[in-house]
């Protein structure tokens, strides 16, 4: 099947949604390939490129949708490109059928299939076809290198002979994909680095990033993100009061503010209010990734730069992937290649669209004259959410002193038992072993117990030096092996053969852990 990629018509758009890499590839599925003239250019790749790579380029987009089985694209069609979609055709592109009722109709009126590249589901599978995290992991970065170009200081903190330089003090509000791409750049170029999120589940792998987490003095109890395919849930009013409360504490410290914060199918919530921005110091920014769908900030202006009275620079681009066309152009015809793997599991150019597959039938809004939007949820999550734990009792101090009792009653009855059952073993024996040999195993017996008593009181973490002192016993067992060698009886030549070896074993394996262990502690 032949499969297109038209030259994006949307403004200000630089990405495509087939490198000649990634054209390779398909080739290697059974399809072939083929391009509108200029599709590439915006972002680094001509058409030299991919006739190289054995790529068709025609000269018209009309031709393109004529020509092609599938078409790939970045953007959601507009009306001239609905009305070339034709029965039995495929489009994948980002389509918003959430709010583009009209373009589904239209492309179910025709009997095409749609396949939305934002309603690739959230599972462990899926993560290779995920164009939204990497395109948010590239807005995210981004950010970070906007709000350094429009920040008059340096983000790491200097001691230079002309004078001390303060670290910048960054804020990322929601630590998602974007947000952790941009706490990830912030904190390698030396930023003081917060972050937020409703999440508590994030606060972990926020510090792992080498940032601080902001919490609150608020309990509440939040809808773990796994349940979402790890997007955050509506918090309550009570919640967003303390968020709040916390965000204008904040706002007179921070030099940069980027927020990401962003719930499916809604509209971005207010996070960042106009007595916050007026709070800040003049010369701070804040860059909001949540422009298109309104803005996390209350004045922020979709795909403009503002500068506020009090000197705060407020970026509200919705092109921030575009404006790395050629990285985000890689990242999405990966992510269209593989879906493509998926399609063609035979490899042999012909498409088998199942709508048993988590993956297909989930990004599928339209299929076989039929809108199949929404999906239904995924039979596998990528990350089971964590069961609701009950709080443990809490208990009385007379609870707390009879369950000690007890406890107590308990571990001195094992140990009598323990006793007794073996007193009673070493007197059978004794009723039938010579008093020469009872005198050795009395004092072995004693020793394997006093030995046990005094290992089984060390603490796990002293285990490994221990191994150490336990090299003096094995070499007092090695020589009253070696003693008994050469006996004339063949049992007792192979128990002090066994002997030998298992201690030899002990002590070499204890000197090598010892060695390795004392090298943790030098410097070199």
């Amino acid at each position: 099947m032949k499969i297109g990629t038209p030259k994006e018509i949307f403004e200000g758009e630089a990405r495509v949604a087939m490198t000649p890499e990634s054209a390779l590839q398909l080739q290697k599925l059974g399809h072939d390939c083929v391009v509108e003239t200029g599709a590439g250019a915006a972002a680094g790749f001509d058409d030299a490129s991919y006739k190289a790579a054995g790529v068709e380029v025609v000269k018209t987009a009309a031709a393109l949708w004529k020509a092609a089985d599938v078409v790939a694209k970045v953007r959601a069609p507009n009306d001239a490109e609905l009305k070339r979609l034709r029965a039995d055709q495929t489009l994948i592109s980002f389509f918003n059928p959430a709010g583009n009722s009209e373009g589904m109709e239209a492309a179910a009126k025709k009997g095409a299939t749609v396949i939305a590249m934002e309603m690739i589901p959230r599972i462990s599978r899926a993560q290779k076809m995920d164009a939204l995290s990497s395109m948010a992991n590239i807005a995210g970065y981004r950010a970070v290198i906007e709000a350094g170009n429009n920040f008059p200081r340096f983000f790491t903190g200097q001691i230079t002979a002309a004078g001390k330089v303060p670290p910048a003090k960054v804020l990322v509000v929601g630590a998602g994909v974007a947000g952790l791409a941009a706490i990830g750049t912030s904190t390698s170029l030396g930023a003081i680095t917060y972050a937020f999120d409703v999440r508590p589940e994030v606060a972990e792998q926020v510090e792992s990033m080498g940032a601080e987490f902001v919490y609150l003095d608020f309990e509440e109890e939040q809808q773990d993100g796994a349940a979402t395919g790890g997007y955050a849930s509506v918090s309550s009013p009570e919640f967003r009061e303390a968020q709040l409360a916390k965000f204008r504490e904040l706002a007179p410290e921070v030099d940069i503010v980027i927020t990401t914060a962003l719930i499916p199918n809604r509209e971005a919530p207010e996070l960042w209010t106009e007595d916050m921005v007026k709070a800040m110091k003049p010369g701070s920014v804040i860059v909001d990734l949540a422009a298109e769908k309104g803005g996390n900030c209350k004045l922020t202006v979709a795909d403009e730069k503002i500068v506020t009275d009090n000197g705060v620079t407020i970026i509200g681009y919705t092109d921030f992937p575009s404006r790395m066309a050629t990285q985000a152009s890689t990242l999405y015809a990966t992510n269209i290649r593989h879906l493509m793997t998926d399609l063609t599991p035979e490899k042999d150019g012909v498409i088998n669209h199942d709508m048993e597959d988590d993956v297909i039938r989930g990004a599928t809004v339209t299929h076989a004259k039929e809108i199949t939007f929404p999906p239904p949820p995924p039979k596998i999550a990528a990350i089971a959410a964590a069961p609701k734990k009950e709080a443990p009792k809490e208990l009385t101090a007379e609870e707390k002193a009879a369950q000690e009792v007890a406890a107590f009653k308990q571990q001195t009855k094992n140990q009598v038992t323990l006793l007794a059952v073996g007193g009673a073993l070493l007197l059978a024996v004794g009723l039938v072993a010579p008093a020469s040999f009872m005198q050795h195993f009395i004092v072995f017996v004693l020793a394997v117990f006093v030995g046990f008593q005094v290992i089984w009181g060390v603490a796990h973490s002293l285990h490994t030096p221990l191994m150490a002192v336990t090299n003096a016993i094995s070499s007092i067992i090695i020589l009253g092996a070696l003693m008994q060698i050469g006996s004339s009886s063949f049992l007792v030549i192979l128990l002090a053969a066994l002997s030998v070896f298992m201690c030899g074993i002990n002590i070499f394996g204890g000197f090598l852990v010892t060695r390795r262990m004392l090298a943790m502690f030098q410097k070199s």
